[in-house]
């Protein structure tokens, strides 16, 4: 089939790709001149493991290209995804204006029958005013779909390419069969595609994250609390994940939930459920409890330093939000960072992909290393925000040269008790108890 993204941001660039992965012809768009030269010349704008070998494979196959002109992309093609932008308002909702715009450009550029799909995270309601505001000018037939992603960040290409389900928003039969048609090379597996509303479809995507996003929440809780009863949070995860109505995933305790969805959706979730005349009363718990959980380390480190760290030197490992990444949206290091630097202290930090662009929001108000180990030196305490493979097995010989105190501080529990202890360290982790070394 003949597809258009607008939009190449994390979302419209994984879509464009695996789409034109399977044989379809895809035109990506963006209003980004700059960023569409370096796309055109085969110069990957993110970080995705898997992405890249797609990507220049179908730039040379012919399968993929890249435009800023938005007329020319839908005239050629059927089906034109909007993978466009939408962040938080200051009240907490969506802000459909990129969206919306569009919508409006595109009424006067259809020129034949057109399947218009939201692929971003837009609120319920969204493709009724996508319609509204493409046939003030429109004079041909179009439909207007609902399809939102499941992505996850680190794992997106095996995510679109094997999803579990695929959920679209639409009455329309002739939009059906178009759709069943597209993603049929995707779903062989008998994965299901699952047709329902727009108004339903839209209200998935949020009900899912925030439904995660509370699940990592209550996990939190219990390793706070286990932390004061004694009890290993470790033993109650596996003992709880093992019941099949609650499953093992999303139970890892840690410095809160970051990113570019989870903070953003629960807070838009919230705003509709306002907006209705509801009190979401659990929403608003989960984004209380995950505030005060992404600086939890430093309550911890201010427990052993006091709060005046002037003078004091952390090394960090990780400043991705999550691993195998380089996205910093929400990150909570960026928090835990800011609060260390109030009070005095010194920060030198090691991501394997993050550093860029930590750069760019931060510039050099810490150092940074070019690998784990360098960070080290001098250090106070190591802080581990990041659980990156390549942090899960360190060399404990080199760290303990290196360092001025073998202390560690660990927000994702890469370590076992046991091992830290022989190995001499003072490790403190989420959950579970204290290590004297």
């Amino acid at each position: 089939m003949k597809i258009s993204v607008v939009g190449t941001g994390y979302v419209g660039l994984v879509t464009g790709t695996c789409f034109a992965e399977t044989g379809n012809h895809v035109i990506c768009v963006d209003i980004d001149a700059a960023k569409v030269s370096r796309m055109q010349a085969g110069e990957i704008p993110i970080y995705e493991p898997g992405l890249e070998t797609l990507f220049h494979r179908n730039i040379k196959q012919g399968n993929l290209e890249f435009t800023t002109d938005l007329k020319a992309a839908v005239e050629q093609t059927d089906i034109v995804f909007l993978a466009l932008p939408t962040p938080p308002n200051e009240d907490g909702s969506a802000d459909l204006k990129y969206v919306l715009k569009v919508a409006e450009d595109l009424g006067g550029i259809i020129n034949s029958y057109k399947i218009i799909i939201d692929k971003s995270t837009v609120p319920v309601g969204t493709a009724d005013l996508v319609r509204e505001r493409i046939a003030a000018t429109c004079k041909h037939e179009f439909d207007v779909v609902s399809n939102p992603e499941f992505l996850r960040e680190g794992m997106a290409v095996e995510d679109f390419m094997k999803p579990e389900r695929v959920v679209i928003g639409t009455e329309s039969e002739k939009a059906k069969d178009m759709l069943n048609r597209l993603y049929a090379p995707f779903v062989r597996q008998g994965n299901p595609i699952i047709f329902m509303d727009e108004r339903s479809a839209e209200l998935t995507k949020y009900a899912a994250n925030a439904f995660l996003a509370t699940k990592i929440t209550f996990m939190n809780e219990i390793a706070n609390l286990c932390e004061r009863l004694g009890a290993d949070v470790d033993m109650v995860r596996k003992g709880i994940g093992s019941d099949s109505r609650i499953g093992k995933r999303f139970l890892f305790p840690g410095v809160g939930y970051g990113g570019s969805c989870f903070p953003k959706d629960v807070k838009a979730l919230n705003q509709m459920a306002g907006a209705a005349g509801y009190n979401f009363s659990v929403l608003k718990s989960v984004m209380e409890v995950n505030d005060k959980q992404r600086v939890i380390l430093v309550d911890k480190i201010i427990s052993q330093f006091g709060n005046d760290l002037s003078g004091k030197t952390f090394a960090m490992w990780g400043l991705a939000f999550k691993p195998n990444t380089d996205d910093i949206r929400e990150a909570p290091a960026l928090y835990i960072i800011d609060a260390l630097l109030q009070r005095g202290a010194t920060i030198q930090a090691f991501d394997p992909e993050a550093m860029q662009n930590v750069k760019k929001e931060i510039g050099d108000t810490i150092r940074y290393g070019n690998n784990q180990y360098e960070v080290l030196k001098d250090a106070d305490a190591l802080i581990i925000v990041t659980e990156w493979s390549v942090f899960r097995t360190p060399d404990f010989d080199i760290m303990k040269q290196s360092m001025k105190n073998n202390m560690i501080f660990d927000g994702r529990n890469l370590f076992e008790l046991d091992e830290l202890k022989a190995q001499g360290f003072y490790y403190e982790s989420i959950g579970r108890a204290k290590v004297q070394g």
